[in-house]
């Protein structure tokens, strides 16, 4: 009988996949990454409980091309700094990808907010240009020149802050209780640039990032970088607390509980 590709794989079939995904080699990628003072008193509220701001009202965008072997990937992050407890790292509200692969494990392992999305990097001789956009609305563009090589920072640790659950199959909260991730990257930068530009948030209903603006920009950047992420499950949380921050996650939270029409199934 043929291979039913639907059916068990075999231990020695599962352990090679978790083999070549240990052996990853460096993936390097170009990005620019603007950080922002905005409001305070937006930043702290976004965060879902256990979170709470940290001393400083910071935003991070990231927005990234990768030159993964076969396809080339576009990637974005919008984060709030954010505390737990003494550790302090950054709570992304979305993460634009461009490609469906790059959202299954991030979303069902860390519980990433990740969406589809379009991601644009571009670079012309010193002028930069890098944006974030869904539902054709470029909700972050990042442009500018590139005004000067800076120092590359020694290999850092990062911390991203993810809330990751599963919604009720009754529409009444969630099926078991929600988890704070802490996931943890390792990033190495070869080549950064400083860039001096702007930063423009558009409004959009599905991605309301111009609701933090940009009250003082502390820096553009343009570089090459890879790292390696961990995730760790740091505590179970509240559903009830948590519950009034799910529709960050979703275009349409009731979209959740959309089945498919009656009879076609």
């Amino acid at each position: 009988m043929a291979r039913v590709r639907y059916g068990a794989r075999t231990e020695a079939e599962i352990a090679a996949t978790r083999t070549a995904s240990a052996r990853l080699p460096d993936i390097w990628s170009t990005g620019v990454v603007a950080v922002w003072e905005t409001d305070p008193d937006s930043v702290a509220a976004v965060l879902p409980p256990p979170l709470k701001p940290t001393g400083s009202p910071l935003v991070r965008v990231n927005i990234s091309k990768v030159d993964l072997p076969g396809y080339p990937l576009g990637a974005g992050s919008f984060a709030v700094a954010a505390a737990h407890g003494e550790v302090e790292g950054w709570y992304p509200l979305v993460m634009p990808m461009t490609h469906e692969r790059a959202l299954t494990g991030g979303r069902e392992v860390f519980g990433e907010p990740k969406k589809l999305g379009e991601v644009t990097v571009e670079r012309d001789g010193l002028v930069v240009r890098a944006a974030l956009a869904r539902h054709g609305i470029a909700f972050v563009e990042v442009r500018g020149a590139v005004s000067g090589e800076l120092p590359l920072p020694e290999p850092s640790r990062k911390t991203d802050f993810y809330f990751k659950f599963l919604p009720a199959v009754d529409g009444s909260g969630f099926d078991g209780d929600p988890v704070l991730v802490h996931c943890v990257r390792h990033e190495k930068v070869r080549r950064l640039e400083r860039v001096t530009g702007d930063v423009v948030l558009r409004e959009s209903g599905y991605d309301p990032v111009a609701d933090l603006p940009v009250l003082r920009l502390r820096e553009i950047t343009v570089g090459e970088k890879t790292g390696d992420q961990s995730g760790r499950v740091a505590e179970r949380v509240d559903a009830q607390a948590l519950l009034p921050y799910v529709h960050q996650r979703y275009d349409d939270p009731l979209q959740v509980h959309d089945g498919p029409p009656e009879g076609s199934r």
